[in-house]
């Protein structure tokens, strides 16, 4: 799918903004502060219900505004043909409207319409990062190949809230255990189906890190529990460090992507710009394989390509950006140094309002 419209509304600093987008490249220019990168929150918003920036709704509410409006017209792309979507946002504060085609919908209904993801200056995270963020990285490539993976994992969570709040409630054992079965059953579900991504998917990331790095990365998956391990008696030995902690200790909820290089972890080894570089190739190798998995396009989100990256670097960047099959938005403060610039619609953004430059 590919974005062709986006009308935003009292979204950051931006009051009142629409943009046309060309369906392979848009490059956005203005100085620091202008809206670039509020610019490209409200697209991921579109596609994922959040940003990616964090913190709550409210602090994305223009100052001065009871609330933000997002609308979007996404169009198949020609490798997918099928029907638009009109998709929308409505936040004020304390509630939240998800609309598409003018009905109600849910967050996972913008994330099927509208499949987004993000290079930021703090795509470092990925590797400096908790697992959380590696977790949720891993989850939406899983999301858009799987398609019942969001209905167990939503199973699994809600066992999971349950049983938790039992734990923490000193509710008696068999209360805690009752939530077992389910959370077992899904549990397996959830792991099988990320291995199976973790393992079509290193084939893909190899050819992208072989443009990039000199050296070779190990990736493996940490399960939540130890490796090759019975779930179910996983889940049991852990009972007493459960009751002790008030919450589950084990499982899916508490996987993670294990990077490391030469046997020592990603983190440790590599530089903030080699680590943003890292994280920027995980993207754009998950991009790769799920355009190619669901045969439809991806939106790519990236804010200020040139941070912290030597020239080098930003070269061999833009390089794999010309090859990703995906409808481009970057940030830059102006258009020099990116020669395919041509190939699509590059707009100027100032003090919240977008213009077109021809």
């Amino acid at each position: 799918m590919t974005l062709s419209k986006i009308q935003i509304r009292n979204f950051r600093c931006l009051q009142g903004a629409e943009l046309s987008a060309d369906p392979d490249l848009n490059l956005i220019v203005g100085n620091n502060a202008a809206g670039k990168t509020s610019l490209l929150e409200a697209v991921y918003y579109l596609g994922r219900g959040r940003s990616f920036r964090g913190g709550g709704n409210a602090e994305l509410i223009k100052t001065g505004a009871d609330g933000f409006t997002l609308f979007a017209e996404v169009s198949p792309a020609d490798v997918s043909p099928g029907p638009s979507a009109k998709i929308g946002c409505e936040v004020s504060r304390g509630t939240k409207t998800i609309r598409m085609n003018g009905a109600s919908a849910k967050t996972t209904d913008l994330a099927s319409a509208l499949p987004v993801q993000a290079i930021d200056p703090e795509i470092h995270e990925l590797i400096q990062g908790g697992p959380e963020q590696r977790r949720r990285f891993l989850d939406w490539g899983v999301f858009h190949v799987e398609h019942d993976y969001i209905t167990t994992w939503r199973a699994y969570k809600t066992a999971l809230k349950q049983r938790n709040a039992a734990l923490k409630g000193q509710l008696p054992n068999a209360t805690v255990e009752a939530w077992d079965s389910t959370l077992i059953k899904n549990a397996i579900s959830l792991d099988l189906q990320r291995k199976t991504f973790i393992s079509d998917f290193k084939s893909q990331l190899s050819l992208i890190l072989s443009e990039m790095f000199p050296f070779s990365l190990n990736i493996s998956y940490s399960q939540g529990w130890k490796e090759g391990g019975d779930f179910k008696e996983a889940l049991a030995a852990s009972f007493p460090r459960d009751r002790a902690m008030g919450a589950t200790q084990v499982g899916p909820h508490r996987a993670d992507l294990k990077l490391h290089i030469d046997g020592q972890a990603a983190r440790h080894r590599l530089s903030r710009g080699q680590q943003k570089l890292l994280g920027a190739a995980l993207i754009l190798a998950q991009t790769h394989f799920v355009a190619n998995a669901v045969s439809s396009r991806v939106v790519l989100l990236v804010d200020d390509p040139a941070a912290e990256l030597d020239e080098e670097h930003q070269e061999h960047l833009f390089c794999l950006l010309q090859t990703v099959p995906a409808q481009l938005f970057i940030t830059r403060l102006d258009s020099s140094g990116v020669g395919w610039q041509n190939n699509g619609k590059t707009f100027a953004i100032e003090a919240g309002n977008i213009s077109p430059l021809v």
